[in-house]
């Protein structure tokens, strides 16, 4: 993998041209298109913004490093994503507004959503309470308030 693109083996296999979106673990969502078939999966382009490019490349080295280094983790909480990535947030005046969940730990979430709330803003996604700490690309960042528990953090979180 390089900022640029990145070669997966796969139990699915599209066409070339077909639109990817692929969920990597340490990385997260990485979208682009098929270049060519290899055995077992494919090629594909990663198609982002210089910026979203910046922070791969960083990515990607911090990666290739950590082992060598001995650096530690980056993250208090791995990453995952919902089986379910609907959610309800309720914004501090009581208003609430669909999201989807981009990717979830046991200290925040990644949230895209028509809102924008300000950074510092409380809110609760699901039954969970909040605070915004970062604006992304595409959404959102919030610090859940208390850590969650493994088992009931994506039932908490989810609407139904």
């Amino acid at each position: 993998m390089s900022p640029g693109g990145l070669a997966m083996y796969a139990p699915g296999i599209g066409a070339v041209g077909e639109r990817v979106i692929a969920y990597l673990d340490h990385i997260g969502r990485v979208e682009g298109k098929i270049t060519r078939l290899i055995d077992n999966g494919f090629a594909m382009t990663v198609s982002a913004t210089p910026r979203k490019r910046d922070k791969l490349a960083a990515q990607l080295t911090w990666l290739a490093n950590r082992d060598i280094l001995n650096l530690p983790e980056d993250r208090r909480h791995d990453r995952i994503i919902p089986r379910n990535p609907s959610g309800l947030l309720t914004l501090e005046g009581g208003s609430k507004v669909p999201c989807r969940i981009i990717d979830l730990s046991l200290s925040g979430a990644a949230v895209s959503s028509t809102t924008r709330p300000e950074l510092g803003t409380l809110l609760m996604l699901g039954r969970v309470q909040a605070r915004v700490v970062r604006h992304l690309e595409e959404g959102f960042a919030i610090e859940f308030l208390h850590a969650q528990l493994p088992d009931t953090v994506e039932d908490s979180v989810t609407a139904r």
